[in-house]
């Protein structure tokens, strides 16, 4: 018997079929086609999964249980979306809508927290009672798993990570306030921020790797520029850790997780991200003397994080 795995996002529904040991058997992809009815959604979402098996030879009766990740907040207890500005849900009942759909029992998180149960059960924390998964991308995500728990908080919604404020009065940030560790620390910010600083200094490496179009210039240009030495985007880099590490910092000092991983698109710059954030973060703990600390390290299930996850909710 097996589970099925969905993380729903802006651009793509992702979907897996994965065993009790939390391996991914097969794995189908469609575009999220937005902008789109909650009805149309879920049809979506049950077409890739009966298409998934099918092609894989399959069927629906070996499914013990679907779980879905989905950027907002998830409210177990009723089956509502009560929000998820991406997909224009407010108080949606989008739980039970999969649940008329699919003959098996339908359970749902919010897909950063999905991403960091998948960590846990089988990733970096796999041998952890408590972590944290922090996911740079878009924006900044992430799950506190506390004595092998998803902590939700009284209303679900607890983990929003991204939107600690670290510099107050800072960028404008998507949620409403200013200075959000998401303004500053996510790959949109770090991007925004090599875009600035090239275009004040064109002699920089950072103009060269996107062929003189800012437009161009993505994060991995930024950190192979750093790496390079180039000076703009060495303090480009500087920056961004040093914001990173104040909301690494403030997680460590309030949680004390066993560990904490940094998942996401930017984590795949490596040591070239984890060890100069180790190092900003060492001397910023309250607990630094201490013989044991958390362990700052990378995620290791990458994009199949979200589908693993999900899978995994009948854990819960």
């Amino acid at each position: 018997m097996y589970h099925i795995g969905i993380d729903l996002g802006g651009t793509n529904i992702a979907a897996g079929v994965v065993t009790h040991e939390h391996k991914l058997v097969c794995k189908a992809s469609v575009p999220t086609a937005l902008p789109r009815s909650a009805e149309s959604l879920a049809d979506g979402i049950w077409e890739l999964a009966v298409n998934m098996l099918k092609e894989n030879h399959m069927e629906m009766r070996q499914i013990e249980s679907l779980g879905i990740g989905i950027p907002g907040t998830v409210n177990k207890a009723t089956g509502m979306i009560e929000y998820a500005n991406n997909f224009g849900f407010d108080n949606v009942p989008f739980i039970g809508m999969l649940q008329q759909r699919f003959p098996c029992p339908v359970l749902a998180e919010n897909d950063a927290k999905a991403a960091a149960w998948a960590e846990y059960l089988t990733g970096a924390g796999a041998s952890c009672h408590s972590m944290v998964a922090v996911t740079l991308g878009t924006g900044v995500g992430g799950g506190i798993i506390l004595d092998g728990k998803i902590w939700d908080g009284c209303n679900s919604a607890a983990g929003e990570i991204g939107h600690m404020v670290v510099e107050r009065g800072g960028r404008p940030c998507t949620c409403g306030r200013r200075g959000c560790l998401e303004a500053y620390a996510s790959a949109t910010a770090l991007v925004q921020s090599a875009r600035e600083a090239a275009g004040q200094n064109p002699d920089s490496m950072l103009v060269t790797l996107c062929g003189g179009d800012l437009s161009k210039l993505n994060g991995k240009a930024v950190f192979q520029a750093a790496e390079a030495k180039d000076p703009t985007a060495e303090a480009v880099m500087d920056t961004f850790i040093h914001y990173l590490a104040e909301g690494v910092a403030n997680l460590i000092n309030i949680l004390q997780p066993e560990l904490l991983c940094i998942g996401g698109g930017l984590s795949g710059a490596g040591d070239l991200l984890l060890l100069p954030l180790r190092e900003a973060v060492r001397p910023m703990i309250h607990s630094k003397n201490s013989k044991v600390n958390t362990c700052i390290t990378l995620a290791k299930l990458g994009n199949d994080a979200g589908i693993i996850g999900a899978a995994g909710l009948w854990l819960l």
